[in-house]
């Protein structure tokens, strides 16, 4: 029919146009009367009106269609006027910038500048990533930044404050040198500044400036606040200038050998995530301290480096270069591992893996020694107790403590205090009940700390942010019976920096880190739970002595982390593993750290290697394989004839086919792994589900002489595997 009417009448298509047409003007009329009624008789609520809501938004939407495009044609015929900045000035890191106040003193004169220090991590990140540097190598780095400030900074006729650790002053800029990243400026008449500790005359001021050829550097401006947002994105570019060369840049980016890398992924992501750690408290105070200490031993080391190379000849063979050749090495050298250990802790996962051996404030308690009377005192903690308790502590533990008459008894309403009032050979008996602390114990003597019932019963829990829960550094620290609970912590839930500490019975609930074991420390830990941890449950640093017996360690990152050679000062440590159950860990049950010295090989997973460790083990290799949840390990250092498995039947079975195999007839490669295979990891099969940086499992920890007993213990329900190593 349509068809029809068309070929009736020639000039239909016309008509049916203007229709529309007219139809479309009656359309819009009649919506701007529906808005003017709307408004109008809105109190109302005239439900004539709502039964044309339906149509509101189909023609809102067009009508804003056809604004857009408009727009869009005005922005393509404009496009030759673009002047390069509208990208930045688009998608800024943001346009409403506050004012600060300039309080140098009391009766300051000088302007107030922008707010820009309060930016947010992902502004920085995006202003670095997106407009600032890019993909740049290091080498280009500050060809970039020229690049971006030539498109965002205004060229000229903006003031600034020129602030500088001895004055404060009101400058106008005149012209740009951005190669050398510095402005050309020129003082405000009259003069105004602030100064620190000397006068500053307007003379003095234009000595200064004709002395720098009335040229300083773009970092030390801020530029004075405006409310017309012209100077805006000026402002926030030399906000990300300041803080780029304040805390990403280092001096030594620019020489690094390995020019190839995107210096953004490596040094400026890292770089900036630890300061925005660094600034929520998510960092221990001892790893802020030892970084800012090491930057400024590199800084130190890079300067003398770089001022003997300067003074080297190139053709000369006299015995002072070759002098100074060898101490430039020196430095190098130096220099080198004073870099490695900074990438260590700017990586988030280095510095996980392998943390820091020092804290400041360990410095702070120290130990207090036997008192001067001779006298022992033991220390009861409880808010209140009933008359049944208090009989049955006195009973019990009182009495006997207290037989040479020469021991005091003192109460504490809470474990801190009694803690701290502890010397050597004190004791504290902590009772029954809910213990909430605010701060580390640190423990500095051989005291004894000891929970009157059941570990569930005696429970003490840290809630607020900072290091470890308890520091122990005495030289023989006893501790049992007792429940630990951290909150919203940053380090361990315990740490044994110095000394020994012998741990029993105690459950362990941990947030971050679980137990960490320092260098030239010695950790006993004997029937305890270990749980929670998004950390290793334990950490065990170079030099260091563990003796890990019949501990549950469960549900945390990985199981046991072993540090071992991470500096070549450092010693192996000395690790006992018996009868312990490590399960349902998110990575490994045991994990090695070790440097990747690039002369590691990949441990084969064919069947030459796999079926003797099936064949020493009977069939727990296979069951392993085919998803078995329990795999005792048969770790030994000694050549007896124990047992190296929980059970005598595994033993049996074990000595049976060790002995088939040294009997066979088959190659002797064959022969010599099956006589070796009673003390060697059985984690072949566990390779094909290593990540890449952990592709390499530890094939036979005891060559290095890391364990000196492991025996009896069982892993179930590990993520990545049982065993495994990392390479960094």
């Amino acid at each position: 029919m349509e068809q029809e009417s068309l070929e009736s009448t020639p000039g239909g298509r016309t008509e049916s146009v203007n229709s529309m047409i007219s139809d479309s003007d009656a359309l819009v009329a009649d919506v701007s009367s529906f808005v003017n009624v709307e408004l109008d008789d809105e109190e109302n609520n005239n439900n004539g009106i709502h039964a044309h809501d339906r149509y509101v938004p189909a023609i809102t939407q067009a009508l804003f269609q056809n604004d857009e495009e408009d727009e869009d044609g005005s922005s393509e015929s404009d496009e030759d006027d673009d002047s390069g900045t509208d990208n930045f000035n688009s998608d800024k890191s943001g346009t409403k910038l506050q004012r600060r106040e300039h309080h140098a003193g009391e009766t300051s004169s000088l302007p107030g500048t922008f707010q820009t220090s309060h930016l947010l991590f992902y502004e920085r990140f995006k202003a670095y990533q997106d407009y600032m540097l890019g993909d740049c190598k290091p080498s280009e780095v500050k060809a970039f930044i020229s690049d971006y400030l030539e498109k965002v900074v205004e060229p000229c006729d903006w003031l600034a404050l020129w602030s500088t650790d001895v004055f404060d002053v009101l400058v106008e800029v005149c012209d740009l040198d951005l190669k050398n990243l510095k402005a050309c400026v020129k003082t405000v008449l009259p003069l105004q500044c602030d100064t620190r500790g000397c006068d500053l005359t307007e003379e003095a001021m234009n000595s200064v400036l004709e002395a720098n050829q009335h040229k300083v550097s773009l970092q030390e401006l801020q530029v004075v606040y405006d409310e017309s947002g012209e100077v805006d994105q000026t402002a926030l570019a030399l906000e990300h200038l300041s803080f780029f060369f304040s805390h990403i840049w280092r001096q030594w980016d620019e020489e690094d050998e390995d020019d190839d890398f995107d210096y953004f992924v490596r040094c400026v992501e890292p770089r900036l995530r630890l300061y925005y750690d660094i600034l929520e408290d998510r960092v221990p105070t001892g790893l802020v301290a030892e970084y800012q200490s090491l930057l400024e031993k590199c800084s130190q080391c890079f300067q003398l480096f770089s001022a003997l190379r300067s003074g080297l000849s190139t053709d000369s063979d006299s015995e002072l270069d070759n002098v100074s050749m060898v101490e430039g090495l020196k430095l190098y050298d130096q220099l080198e591992r004073f870099k490695r250990k900074l990438h260590i802790i700017e990586n988030p996962l280095l510095r996980y893996v392998l943390g820091y051996k020092g804290n400041a404030r360990q410095q702070c308690v120290q130990s207090r020694g036997l008192r001067t009377t001779g006298v022992k005192v033991v220390h009861v903690v409880t808010s209140s107790c009933s008359t049944i308790q208090l009989q049955s502590l006195l009973n019990t533990r009182l009495l006997p403590l207290c037989s040479n008459g020469e021991t005091e008894i003192q109460f504490h309403r809470e474990p801190v205090s009694a803690v701290d009032s502890c010397h050597q050979g004190d004791v504290v008996l902590v009772l029954p009940g809910i213990y909430s602390v605010n701060s580390t114990i640190f423990i500095p003597d051989s005291i004894t700390v000891e929970g009157f019932g059941f570990p569930d019963d005696v429970v003490i829990e840290k809630k607020n942010k900072g290091d470890s829960f308890v520091e122990s550094t005495g030289a023989d620290v006893k501790l049992s019976n007792i429940k630990f609970i951290q909150h919203d912590a940053i380090e361990g839930i315990l740490c044994v920096r110095q000394g020994t500490l012998n741990m029993e019975n105690c459950v362990l609930q941990c947030e971050t880190t679980g137990v960490i074991v320092r260098t030239s420390a010695c950790l006993n830990m004997n029937m305890c739970d270990l749980y929670g941890s998004k950390g290793a449950g334990v950490e065990i640093y170079p030099g260091s002595v563990c003796s890990l017996i019949s501990n549950g360690i469960h549900h945390c990152k990985d199981g046991v982390l072993i540090k071992d050679f991470a500096d070549e000062l450092d010693v192996m440590p000395s690790i006992t593993m018996e009868n312990n159950v490590i399960h349902n860990n998110e990575g490994y049950g045991v994990i090695v750290v070790k440097p990747n010295t690039g002369q590691q090989e990949k441990v084969p997973v064919d069947g030459s290697e796999e079926q003797p460790a099936k064949d020493s083990t009977g069939g727990a290799a296979e069951d392993e394989e085919l998803g078995g949840d329990s795999v005792p390990v048969s770790v030994a250092t000694t050549s007896s004839s124990s047992s190296m498995s929980p059970t005598s039947s595994s033993a049996a079975a074990e000595s049976k086919s060790t002995e088939n195999n040294n009997n066979s007839s088959g190659s002797s490669t064959e022969g010599d792994v099956a006589s070796t295979s009673g003390r060697k990891w059985q984690i072949s099969r566990q390779l094909s589900r290593n990540k890449e940086t952990c592709s390499r499992a530890v094939q036979d920890l005891t060559d290095h002489e890391i364990f000196i007993s492991v025996q009896g213990n069982q892993f179930k329900r590990n993520g990545m595997g049982d065993f495994g190593t990392f390479y960094y």
